[in-house]
C-alpha cells in the first residue's frame, strides 16, 4: 500500500514517526503551515517558520526515503492579528519556490471580517502564482461555514477544482462535493473524523476527488491514520484500486496542479530538486 498524507504538521512530530509511517507504505507528506501553538509578536515569524519548511523539513523527511512538500500562507487563526497579517505581502517570493505546491492553509477560523479579507487575497495569491489552495473549513459552525467558503471561492479567480476544502464532515460534504472543489477530510483519534466515518463517507459519495489526511500535529493525533484507513477499506470489502485512488492517486493529482510535485527522493538527502517530476503515480 502506498501513501500519500496531504495534510500532516511534521513540525511537531518525531524522526520515530517518520520511521513509522515510512513502515506503514507514507512515501510523501504535504505540510501546510499553520499555527505556531501560541501567538507569534512578528512576520518574521513566519519567515523562519517557512524557511524550516522548505529546508529542514524536507532534508529530515528524506531520511526515511518520503517526499516532503509544504504549502504556505496566513492562516486563519492568525489572520485576526494585527501583528501577523504584513506576511502577506512577504509570501510573494516563497510562493515561487519548488517545495510549494499550494497556498495553505488559507480559510476560516471564526468567521471574522478579517479572515474574509485574507481569504480572498491569498485566494488571488494562488492564481497569480498557478497554484492550487488548500482550504481550512471552520470547526465550529462547520454548516455555515463551508458555505461562506464557497462563496468566496466562487467570487475569486481560483477556478473550485483548484482548491481543496479541508476537515469536511457528514454535515458539509454534500455541498462541498456539489461545489466543484476537491474534498478532505482529517482522521483524529477523537476529534473531527474517525476510519468508520471515514469509509461511509466514500461509501456514499464516492471516491472521486477524495482525500484523506492525519493532520497530525502538536495535540493528540496519529500520523498513521491513513494507513488504518487504508487497512479498513480493504477489510470493508473496497478494492485495492479504491485504495490506492484515495491514498496516493488522488492527493497525487491535487497537488500535481501545482506543476511542482516531486516524488523523486534522493537517499540521504532533500527530494531532488526540479518542477513537474511525477513517480510512481502520474
Amino acid at each position: 500500500m502506498r501513501i500519500f498524507d496531504p495534510h500532516i504538521h511534521m513540525t511537531s512530530r518525531t524522526t520515530d514517526d517518520y520511521a513509522a509511517m515510512r513502515a506503514a507504505g507514507v512515501r510523501a507528506v504535504v505540510e501546510p503551515s499553520f499555527w505556531l501553538g501560541q501567538p507569534r509578536t512578528s512576520p518574521a515569524s513566519f519567515l523562519d517558520y517557512f524557511d524550516s519548511l522548505l529546508g529542514w523539513e524536507p532534508f529530515r523527511a528524506a531520511q526515511y526515503g518520503i517526499a516532503h512538500h509544504c504549502t504556505l500562507a496566513l492562516n486563519p487563526k492568525e489572520a485576526n492579528d494585527p501583528r501577523c497579517v504584513p506576511v502577506l505581502d512577504e509570501l510573494p517570493r516563497y510562493l515561487v519556490k519548488d517545495q510549494v505546491v499550494a497556498v495553505g492553509e488559507i480559510g476560516y477560523d471564526s468567521m471574522t471580517p478579517a479572515e474574509d479579507t485574507a481569504l480572498a487575497a491569498q485566494l488571488q495569491l494562488a492564481a497569480d502564482h498557478g497554484l492550487p489552495a488548500l482550504v481550512h473549513t471552520p470547526h465550529r459552525d462547520k454548516a455555515a461555514g463551508l458555505r461562506r467558503t464557497v462563496d468566496v471561492v466562487r467570487e475569486s479567480a481560483l477556478p473550485p477544482d483548484r482548491v481543496l476544502l479541508d476537515h469536511l464532515n457528514e454535515t458539509t460534504v454534500e455541498e462541498a462535493k456539489d461545489s466543484g472543489c476537491w474534498l478532505g477530510f482529517s482522521v483524529y483519534p477523537d476529534t473531527k473524523m474517525d476510519e468508520r466515518r471515514m469509509l461511509d463517507i466514500i461509501r456514499r459519495y464516492g471516491p472521486e476527488r477524495v482525500l484523506v489526511n492525519s493532520a497530525a500535529d502538536w495535540g493528540r493525533s496519529d500520523p498513521l491514520k491513513t494507513r488504518k484507513v487504508g487497512d479498513l477499506m480493504l477489510t470493508d470489502g473496497f478494492t485495492e484500486d479504491d485504495v490506492d485512488r484515495v491514498l496516493w492517486r488522488n492527493p497525487v493529482a491535487f497537488y500535481g496542479l501545482s506543476g511542482r510535485l516531486n516524488l523523486e527522493v534522493v537517499p540521504g538527502g532533500a527530494s531532488h530538486e526540479g518542477n513537474s517530476v511525477l513517480r510512481g503515480g502520474e
